[in-house]
């Protein structure tokens, strides 16, 4: 291998390893006490049964623990139809009047298929709303949060969920070109 290739191989790796600490202490450290009215609980596979997944029931219950917790007064949930035939935000919505949300303080977005397409809805949504508090699994936060800002949300915070399996490195590699795919087409 030529010395330039390798040296560039190098600089590729040391990136993506600072890169990746970055990503996976943003999602882990959430942000402390951050003032925001409304969180945003992005959508995750609903079963084929119409139950939760694992994944999606825990972003769920965070979104409950900051609403329960008096840290947002709002739950704005975003999702699409996934492929077993079920609107994610109506989902989610359900399981959140179940456990004891007005149904006032949530707002339903069935058209958030990607997280670019949650934040475009929900600065649709919500015009004048300039924090909020981003609900997801702590690989994803640093995408959601640039993908919020961008939109014009200056204070996009985050909050990961409790929850792990084994595809997470997996899913935190991805991220790292997701996250530059959103920087550079966005």
């Amino acid at each position: 291998m030529p010395k330039r290739l390798k040296q560039l191989v190098v600089f590729f790796l040391v990136f993506f390893t600072i890169h990746q600490i970055i990503i996976i202490s943003d999602g882990l450290i959430d942000d402390e006490k951050p003032d925001a009215e409304v969180a945003v609980i992005l959508g995750s596979k609903v079963n084929e049964d119409g139950s939760l997944s694992p994944r999606l029931k825990a972003r769920l219950d965070k979104g409950l623990e900051l609403y329960r917790d008096s840290a947002v007064n709002q739950l704005y949930v975003s999702g699409g139809l996934g492929k077993e035939g079920f609107f994610e935000g109506s989902v989610i919505a359900e399981y959140f009047e179940a456990n004891g949300v007005p149904t006032g303080a949530i707002k339903i977005d069935n058209h958030g298929t990607n997280t670019r397409q949650s934040a475009i809805n929900f600065k649709r949504d919500y015009p004048s709303e300039n924090s909020v508090i981003l609900v997801s699994q702590y690989f994803h936060i640093t995408r959601c949060k640039l993908a919020f800002r961008q939109v014009g949300v200056a204070n996009a915070f985050g909050s990961h969920c409790n929850f792990f399996e084994k595809r997470d490195p997996y899913s935190a590699f991805r991220e790292f070109f997701g996250f530059y795919k959103y920087l550079v087409l966005y």
